[in-house]
Protein backbone atom coordinates (compact mmCIF):
# COMPACT_ATOMS: atom_id res chain seq x y z
CA UNK A 1 0.00 0.00 0.00
CA UNK A 2 1.35 3.53 -0.73
CA UNK A 3 1.64 4.82 2.80
CA UNK A 4 -0.03 8.69 1.84
CA UNK A 5 -3.17 6.86 0.18
CA UNK A 6 -5.78 5.19 2.78
CA UNK A 7 -8.40 4.28 0.27
CA UNK A 8 -11.54 5.37 -1.70
CA UNK A 9 -14.69 7.60 -0.48
CA UNK A 10 -18.23 7.08 -3.29
CA UNK A 11 -18.95 10.47 -4.82
CA UNK A 12 -22.50 9.64 -4.13
CA UNK A 13 -23.21 7.06 -1.28
CA UNK A 14 -20.13 8.33 0.81
CA UNK A 15 -18.90 4.54 1.54
CA UNK A 16 -14.88 3.91 2.33
CA UNK A 17 -13.09 1.49 0.66
CA UNK A 18 -9.71 0.46 1.79
CA UNK A 19 -7.19 0.53 -1.17
CA UNK A 20 -7.19 -3.34 -1.96
CA UNK A 21 -11.35 -3.31 -2.26
CA UNK A 22 -11.91 -1.66 -5.71
CA UNK A 23 -10.55 -0.57 -8.86
CA UNK A 24 -12.84 1.56 -10.48
CA UNK A 25 -16.38 2.72 -9.52
CA UNK A 26 -18.43 1.92 -6.24
CA UNK A 27 -19.94 -1.38 -6.76
CA UNK A 28 -23.29 -0.22 -4.34
CA UNK A 29 -24.08 2.95 -6.87
CA UNK A 30 -21.81 2.76 -9.57
CA UNK A 31 -20.61 6.29 -8.30
CA UNK A 32 -17.21 7.97 -8.89
CA UNK A 33 -14.53 6.98 -5.75
CA UNK A 34 -12.79 9.80 -4.87
CA UNK A 35 -9.42 8.59 -3.49
CA UNK A 36 -8.73 9.34 0.02
CA UNK A 37 -5.15 10.53 1.17
CA UNK A 38 -3.89 10.23 4.98
CA UNK A 39 -3.96 13.54 5.80
CA UNK A 40 -2.34 13.02 9.16
CA UNK A 41 0.79 11.25 7.67
CA UNK A 42 1.76 14.27 5.12
CA UNK A 43 1.13 16.57 7.91
CA UNK A 44 3.46 15.47 9.70
CA UNK A 45 6.29 14.38 6.63
CA UNK A 46 5.86 17.10 4.48
CA UNK A 47 5.13 21.11 3.88
CA UNK A 48 4.16 23.80 1.48
CA UNK A 49 8.10 24.87 2.19
CA UNK A 50 10.09 21.44 1.11
CA UNK A 51 7.41 21.58 -1.96
CA UNK A 52 8.15 25.57 -3.27
CA UNK A 53 11.82 24.36 -2.71
CA UNK A 54 11.98 20.91 -4.94
CA UNK A 55 14.13 20.67 -8.01
CA UNK A 56 11.15 18.92 -9.76
CA UNK A 57 9.78 21.11 -12.47
CA UNK A 58 6.95 18.94 -13.18
CA UNK A 59 3.77 17.88 -11.81
CA UNK A 60 5.88 15.48 -9.46
CA UNK A 61 7.28 17.78 -7.49
CA UNK A 62 4.02 17.38 -5.51
CA UNK A 63 4.49 13.74 -5.30
CA UNK A 64 4.31 13.66 -1.29
CA UNK A 65 0.13 14.34 -2.37
CA UNK A 66 -0.37 11.75 -5.25
CA UNK A 67 -1.20 8.17 -4.28
CA UNK A 68 1.39 6.23 -5.77
CA UNK A 69 5.19 5.75 -6.01
CA UNK A 70 7.83 7.52 -7.86
CA UNK A 71 7.36 6.02 -11.21
CA UNK A 72 10.69 6.40 -12.28
CA UNK A 73 11.47 7.62 -16.23
CA UNK A 74 13.91 10.33 -15.33
CA UNK A 75 14.24 12.80 -18.32
CA UNK A 76 11.85 11.25 -20.23
CA UNK A 77 8.77 12.70 -21.29
CA UNK A 78 6.24 11.36 -18.21
CA UNK A 79 8.78 13.80 -15.94
CA UNK A 80 8.11 16.63 -18.10
CA UNK A 81 4.14 16.83 -17.91
CA UNK A 82 2.78 19.36 -15.65
CA UNK A 83 4.29 22.52 -14.51
CA UNK A 84 2.91 24.60 -17.13
CA UNK A 85 2.86 28.69 -17.36
CA UNK A 86 0.64 31.31 -16.47
CA UNK A 87 0.55 34.09 -19.04
CA UNK A 88 -1.08 37.22 -18.23
CA UNK A 89 -3.20 38.86 -21.23
CA UNK A 90 -3.02 42.72 -20.45
CA UNK A 91 -5.14 43.46 -23.56
CA UNK A 92 -7.90 40.76 -23.38
CA UNK A 93 -7.99 42.32 -19.81
CA UNK A 94 -8.71 45.95 -21.38
CA UNK A 95 -11.57 44.25 -23.42
CA UNK A 96 -13.37 42.88 -21.07
CA UNK A 97 -12.79 45.25 -18.41
CA UNK A 98 -11.08 42.99 -16.50
CA UNK A 99 -8.01 44.30 -14.15
CA UNK A 100 -6.26 40.96 -13.50
CA UNK A 101 -6.76 38.06 -16.04
CA UNK A 102 -3.87 35.56 -16.71
CA UNK A 103 -4.22 31.78 -18.55
CA UNK A 104 -2.58 28.22 -17.91
CA UNK A 105 -1.48 27.00 -20.68
CA UNK A 106 -1.88 23.12 -21.09
CA UNK A 107 -1.12 23.06 -24.84
CA UNK A 108 2.82 23.26 -23.31
CA UNK A 109 2.29 19.19 -21.89
CA UNK A 110 4.55 16.85 -24.08
CA UNK A 111 1.64 15.85 -25.83
CA UNK A 112 0.07 19.36 -25.93
CA UNK A 113 -2.89 18.96 -23.61
CA UNK A 114 -3.90 18.71 -20.10
CA UNK A 115 -4.50 15.21 -20.63
CA UNK A 116 -1.09 14.72 -19.95
CA UNK A 117 -1.38 15.06 -16.22
CA UNK A 118 -4.03 12.39 -15.47
CA UNK A 119 -2.33 9.86 -17.74
CA UNK A 120 1.17 10.14 -16.18
CA UNK A 121 -0.51 10.13 -12.83
CA UNK A 122 -2.32 6.62 -14.19
CA UNK A 123 0.64 5.07 -15.58
CA UNK A 124 2.59 5.68 -12.15
CA UNK A 125 -0.17 3.47 -11.17
CA UNK A 126 -0.05 0.70 -13.50
CA UNK A 127 3.40 0.58 -12.91
CA UNK A 128 2.80 0.11 -8.95
CA UNK A 129 0.45 -2.36 -9.70
CA UNK A 130 2.40 -4.53 -12.46
CA UNK A 131 0.09 -3.86 -15.45
CA UNK A 132 0.69 -5.13 -18.17
CA UNK A 133 -1.93 -3.20 -20.67
CA UNK A 134 -3.60 0.37 -20.11
CA UNK A 135 -6.42 0.70 -22.45
CA UNK A 136 -8.81 3.92 -22.58
CA UNK A 137 -11.52 5.38 -24.66
CA UNK A 138 -10.88 8.77 -25.85
CA UNK A 139 -11.77 11.77 -28.66
CA UNK A 140 -8.17 11.81 -29.33
CA UNK A 141 -6.08 13.91 -25.82
CA UNK A 142 -6.14 11.38 -23.68
CA UNK A 143 -5.55 8.66 -25.86
CA UNK A 144 -2.43 10.62 -26.98
CA UNK A 145 -1.45 11.21 -23.18
CA UNK A 146 -1.60 8.09 -22.52
CA UNK A 147 -0.11 6.79 -25.37
CA UNK A 148 2.65 9.49 -25.30
CA UNK A 149 3.08 9.12 -21.30
CA UNK A 150 3.44 4.99 -21.67
CA UNK A 151 5.86 5.23 -24.82
CA UNK A 152 8.38 6.95 -22.24
CA UNK A 153 9.02 4.25 -19.86
CA UNK A 154 8.23 1.23 -22.23
CA UNK A 155 4.17 0.55 -20.91
CA UNK A 156 1.69 -1.03 -23.26
CA UNK A 157 -1.05 0.97 -24.34
CA UNK A 158 -4.33 0.36 -26.25
CA UNK A 159 -6.67 2.97 -27.41
CA UNK A 160 -10.41 3.18 -28.46
CA UNK A 161 -10.98 6.18 -30.52
CA UNK A 162 -14.33 6.83 -32.65
CA UNK A 163 -13.24 7.40 -35.96
CA UNK A 164 -15.02 10.81 -36.41
CA UNK A 165 -11.77 12.01 -33.85
CA UNK A 166 -9.71 14.86 -35.74
CA UNK A 167 -6.73 13.03 -38.11
CA UNK A 168 -4.02 15.16 -35.93
CA UNK A 169 -4.81 13.17 -32.95
CA UNK A 170 -5.44 9.70 -34.50
CA UNK A 171 -1.62 10.53 -35.72
CA UNK A 172 -0.34 10.91 -32.67
CA UNK A 173 -1.56 7.49 -31.34
CA UNK A 174 0.13 6.08 -33.90
CA UNK A 175 3.21 7.74 -34.28
CA UNK A 176 3.76 7.29 -30.13
CA UNK A 177 3.39 3.59 -31.15
CA UNK A 178 -0.04 2.60 -28.82
CA UNK A 179 -2.54 0.05 -30.20
CA UNK A 180 -5.09 1.81 -32.20
CA UNK A 181 -9.05 0.83 -32.82
CA UNK A 182 -11.20 3.38 -34.48
CA UNK A 183 -14.52 2.47 -33.15
CA UNK A 184 -17.64 3.41 -35.57
CA UNK A 185 -19.80 5.06 -32.77
CA UNK A 186 -19.63 7.90 -30.22
CA UNK A 187 -17.25 8.40 -27.65
CA UNK A 188 -19.76 7.25 -25.07
CA UNK A 189 -19.90 3.94 -27.58
CA UNK A 190 -15.70 3.44 -27.47
CA UNK A 191 -15.94 4.48 -23.67
CA UNK A 192 -18.36 1.27 -23.10
CA UNK A 193 -16.39 -1.29 -25.60
CA UNK A 194 -12.91 0.32 -23.79
CA UNK A 195 -14.69 -1.06 -20.06
CA UNK A 196 -15.51 -4.73 -21.95
CA UNK A 197 -12.51 -5.02 -23.22
CA UNK A 198 -10.38 -3.80 -19.84
CA UNK A 199 -12.93 -7.40 -18.39
CA UNK A 200 -12.54 -9.40 -20.85
CA UNK A 201 -8.87 -9.11 -21.06
CA UNK A 202 -7.19 -7.97 -17.93
CA UNK A 203 -6.36 -4.65 -18.78
CA UNK A 204 -6.10 -1.80 -17.15
CA UNK A 205 -8.40 1.09 -17.98
CA UNK A 206 -7.73 5.20 -17.82
CA UNK A 207 -11.17 5.62 -18.48
CA UNK A 208 -11.52 9.61 -18.01
CA UNK A 209 -14.70 9.49 -15.49
CA UNK A 210 -14.27 5.74 -14.43
CA UNK A 211 -10.43 5.23 -12.97
CA UNK A 212 -10.08 7.42 -9.94
CA UNK A 213 -6.55 7.94 -10.71
CA UNK A 214 -7.38 10.74 -13.26
CA UNK A 215 -8.37 12.96 -11.06
CA UNK A 216 -5.88 12.60 -8.81
CA UNK A 217 -3.80 13.95 -12.20
CA UNK A 218 -6.19 16.45 -12.60
CA UNK A 219 -5.69 18.02 -9.52
CA UNK A 220 -1.91 18.58 -9.84
CA UNK A 221 -3.05 21.89 -12.26
CA UNK A 222 -5.00 23.01 -8.95
CA UNK A 223 -1.82 22.18 -7.07
CA UNK A 224 -0.07 24.46 -9.51
CA UNK A 225 -2.33 27.11 -9.17
CA UNK A 226 -1.96 27.11 -5.28
CA UNK A 227 1.64 27.32 -5.78
CA UNK A 228 1.05 30.36 -8.26
CA UNK A 229 -1.47 32.20 -6.11
CA UNK A 230 1.19 32.47 -2.97
CA UNK A 231 4.38 32.98 -5.11
CA UNK A 232 3.49 35.17 -7.86
CA UNK A 233 -0.24 36.73 -7.13
CA UNK A 234 -0.54 36.90 -3.91
CA UNK A 235 -0.63 40.81 -3.83
CA UNK A 236 -3.35 40.75 -6.62
CA UNK A 237 -5.86 38.25 -4.42
CA UNK A 238 -7.18 38.42 -1.06
CA UNK A 239 -10.27 37.07 0.54
CA UNK A 240 -12.46 39.10 0.08
CA UNK A 241 -11.43 38.73 -4.13
CA UNK A 242 -11.14 35.18 -4.82
CA UNK A 243 -10.12 33.82 -7.77
CA UNK A 244 -12.37 32.40 -10.34
CA UNK A 245 -10.98 30.13 -12.52
CA UNK A 246 -13.03 29.26 -16.28
CA UNK A 247 -12.72 25.27 -16.81
CA UNK A 248 -13.94 23.64 -20.30
CA UNK A 249 -16.53 21.12 -19.50
CA UNK A 250 -16.91 17.74 -21.38
CA UNK A 251 -16.79 14.16 -18.98
CA UNK A 252 -16.48 16.56 -15.72
CA UNK A 253 -13.19 14.90 -14.67
CA UNK A 254 -10.67 18.34 -15.50
CA UNK A 255 -13.26 20.17 -13.22
CA UNK A 256 -14.03 18.13 -10.45
CA UNK A 257 -10.35 16.78 -10.63
CA UNK A 258 -9.18 20.52 -10.09
CA UNK A 259 -12.07 20.71 -7.49
CA UNK A 260 -10.44 17.38 -5.60
CA UNK A 261 -6.75 19.14 -5.44
CA UNK A 262 -8.01 22.51 -4.05
CA UNK A 263 -10.33 20.56 -1.37
CA UNK A 264 -7.17 18.25 -0.56
CA UNK A 265 -4.94 21.25 0.30
CA UNK A 266 -7.63 22.84 2.40
CA UNK A 267 -7.57 19.64 4.30
CA UNK A 268 -4.20 19.86 4.93
CA UNK A 269 -4.41 23.93 6.08
CA UNK A 270 -2.70 24.85 3.34
CA UNK A 271 -5.50 26.91 1.76
CA UNK A 272 -7.66 29.03 3.32
CA UNK A 273 -9.53 30.68 0.37
CA UNK A 274 -11.12 27.98 -2.34
CA UNK A 275 -10.98 29.56 -5.84
CA UNK A 276 -13.98 29.98 -7.24
CA UNK A 277 -14.66 27.23 -10.15
CA UNK A 278 -16.82 28.33 -13.65
CA UNK A 279 -17.54 25.23 -15.97
CA UNK A 280 -18.52 26.14 -19.70
CA UNK A 281 -19.56 23.72 -21.90
CA UNK A 282 -20.89 23.94 -24.89
CA UNK A 283 -24.43 24.29 -25.91
CA UNK A 284 -24.73 21.52 -28.03
CA UNK A 285 -23.44 19.00 -25.39
CA UNK A 286 -24.46 20.46 -21.80
CA UNK A 287 -25.42 17.51 -20.05
CA UNK A 288 -23.69 18.58 -16.29
CA UNK A 289 -24.68 22.59 -16.89
CA UNK A 290 -28.42 21.21 -16.96
CA UNK A 291 -28.01 19.62 -14.17
CA UNK A 292 -26.16 22.32 -12.43
CA UNK A 293 -29.49 25.41 -13.74
CA UNK A 294 -32.08 22.54 -12.55
CA UNK A 295 -30.53 22.54 -8.88
CA UNK A 296 -29.67 18.63 -8.72
CA UNK A 297 -27.41 15.97 -9.36
CA UNK A 298 -29.18 14.17 -11.84
CA UNK A 299 -27.36 14.04 -14.98
CA UNK A 300 -29.49 13.11 -17.98
CA UNK A 301 -27.68 11.79 -21.12
CA UNK A 302 -27.77 14.29 -24.71
CA UNK A 303 -27.16 13.97 -27.96
CA UNK A 304 -23.91 16.14 -28.42
CA UNK A 305 -23.55 18.03 -31.32
CA UNK A 306 -20.43 20.74 -31.63
CA UNK A 307 -17.36 21.41 -32.69
CA UNK A 308 -14.89 20.67 -29.67
CA UNK A 309 -14.93 17.57 -30.15
CA UNK A 310 -12.79 17.15 -26.62
CA UNK A 311 -16.00 18.37 -24.74
CA UNK A 312 -18.66 16.45 -26.93
CA UNK A 313 -20.51 13.69 -24.65
CA UNK A 314 -23.80 12.56 -24.27
CA UNK A 315 -23.51 10.33 -20.91
CA UNK A 316 -20.49 12.83 -18.65
CA UNK A 317 -19.33 10.28 -16.58
CA UNK A 318 -18.38 12.19 -13.72
CA UNK A 319 -21.04 14.73 -13.79
CA UNK A 320 -22.19 14.66 -10.29
CA UNK A 321 -18.70 16.02 -9.01
CA UNK A 322 -18.91 18.44 -11.78
CA UNK A 323 -21.82 19.94 -10.63
CA UNK A 324 -20.42 20.14 -7.30
CA UNK A 325 -17.08 21.82 -8.34
CA UNK A 326 -18.97 24.94 -9.25
CA UNK A 327 -21.79 24.91 -6.72
CA UNK A 328 -19.55 24.23 -4.01
CA UNK A 329 -16.93 27.17 -4.62
CA UNK A 330 -19.86 29.93 -5.49
CA UNK A 331 -19.32 29.64 -9.03
CA UNK A 332 -21.41 28.48 -12.03
CA UNK A 333 -21.72 27.21 -15.49
CA UNK A 334 -22.04 29.08 -18.62
CA UNK A 335 -23.37 28.33 -21.99
CA UNK A 336 -21.20 28.99 -25.28
CA UNK A 337 -22.25 28.44 -28.95
CA UNK A 338 -19.98 26.65 -31.51
CA UNK A 339 -19.59 30.07 -33.18
CA UNK A 340 -18.53 31.99 -29.78
CA UNK A 341 -15.66 29.05 -29.40
CA UNK A 342 -14.39 29.82 -32.69
CA UNK A 343 -14.52 33.40 -32.00
CA UNK A 344 -12.86 32.50 -28.28
CA UNK A 345 -9.68 31.02 -30.93
CA UNK A 346 -9.68 34.13 -33.00
CA UNK A 347 -9.31 36.22 -29.62
CA UNK A 348 -6.92 34.41 -28.31
CA UNK A 349 -4.29 33.70 -31.25
CA UNK A 350 -3.33 37.56 -31.31
CA UNK A 351 -2.50 37.19 -27.77
CA UNK A 352 0.30 34.33 -28.33
CA UNK A 353 -2.31 31.17 -27.47
CA UNK A 354 -3.06 29.07 -30.23
CA UNK A 355 -6.60 26.52 -28.10
CA UNK A 356 -8.34 23.91 -29.61
CA UNK A 357 -12.22 24.20 -29.52
CA UNK A 358 -12.01 22.90 -26.07
CA UNK A 359 -9.08 25.11 -24.66
CA UNK A 360 -11.24 28.49 -25.90
CA UNK A 361 -14.16 27.19 -24.56
CA UNK A 362 -13.28 28.35 -21.27
CA UNK A 363 -12.59 31.57 -23.20
CA UNK A 364 -15.80 31.97 -24.50
CA UNK A 365 -17.05 30.92 -21.50
CA UNK A 366 -15.32 34.16 -19.55
CA UNK A 367 -16.48 36.21 -22.16
CA UNK A 368 -20.08 35.43 -21.51
CA UNK A 369 -19.74 35.78 -17.62
CA UNK A 370 -18.08 39.72 -18.28
CA UNK A 371 -21.20 40.07 -20.66
CA UNK A 372 -23.75 38.76 -17.88
CA UNK A 373 -22.39 40.00 -14.87
CA UNK A 374 -21.61 37.04 -13.14
CA UNK A 375 -17.48 38.59 -13.22
CA UNK A 376 -16.90 41.88 -12.22
CA UNK A 377 -14.26 44.01 -12.57
CA UNK A 378 -11.94 43.61 -9.46
CA UNK A 379 -12.51 39.62 -9.77
CA UNK A 380 -9.31 38.39 -10.26
CA UNK A 381 -9.64 35.47 -13.56
CA UNK A 382 -7.44 32.80 -14.86
CA UNK A 383 -8.61 30.54 -17.98
CA UNK A 384 -7.42 27.30 -18.37
CA UNK A 385 -6.39 26.35 -22.22
CA UNK A 386 -6.47 22.46 -21.94
CA UNK A 387 -5.13 22.34 -25.55
CA UNK A 388 -3.42 23.05 -28.56
CA UNK A 389 -4.59 24.43 -31.66
CA UNK A 390 -2.31 22.29 -33.65
CA UNK A 391 -4.63 19.55 -32.46
CA UNK A 392 -7.66 20.34 -34.50
CA UNK A 393 -6.42 22.57 -37.65
CA UNK A 394 -9.85 22.16 -39.45
CA UNK A 395 -11.61 24.12 -36.26
CA UNK A 396 -8.81 26.38 -36.47
CA UNK A 397 -9.05 27.80 -39.96
CA UNK A 398 -12.84 28.31 -39.71
CA UNK A 399 -11.72 30.65 -36.90
CA UNK A 400 -9.87 32.87 -39.09
CA UNK A 401 -10.16 34.67 -43.11
CA UNK A 402 -8.07 32.32 -45.28
CA UNK A 403 -4.66 33.96 -46.22
CA UNK A 404 -5.04 35.00 -49.84
CA UNK A 405 -2.84 33.44 -52.97
CA UNK A 406 -0.50 36.28 -54.48
CA UNK A 407 1.59 36.48 -57.57
CA UNK A 408 5.33 36.15 -56.19
CA UNK A 409 5.79 40.58 -56.99
CA UNK A 410 6.52 43.41 -55.11
CA UNK A 411 3.39 45.00 -56.80
CA UNK A 412 1.15 41.93 -56.08
CA UNK A 413 2.30 43.01 -52.11
CA UNK A 414 1.74 45.94 -52.49
CA UNK A 415 -2.22 45.59 -53.89
CA UNK A 416 -2.69 43.71 -50.32
CA UNK A 417 -1.06 45.43 -47.71
CA UNK A 418 -2.56 48.75 -49.28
Amino acid sequence: MIAKFSGYRCSICQHEFGPGDVTYTCPRDRGNLDVVLDIAEIQTTCSPEQIFASPEYSLWRYLPLLPVSDPGGLGTPLRAAGWTPVFRLPRLAEELGLRHLWLKDESRNPTASFKDRASAVVVGRARDIHAEVVVTASTGNAGAALAGMSAAVGQKAVIFAPRSAPPAKIAQLLVFGARVLLVDGTYDDAFDLTIQAAQAFGWYCRNTGYNPFTAEGKKTAALEIWEWMQREAASELSAHRRLSIFVSVGDGNIISGIHKGFKDLHALGWLEHMPRIFGVQAEGSAAIANAFFSGTEQIIPVQARTLADSISVDLPRDGVRAVRAARQTDGAYVLVSDAEILAAIAALGPNGIFAEPAGATAYAGLVKAVASGLIGEDDPVLVLNTGSGLKDVRAAMQAVPEAPVIEPSLDAVRKIIG
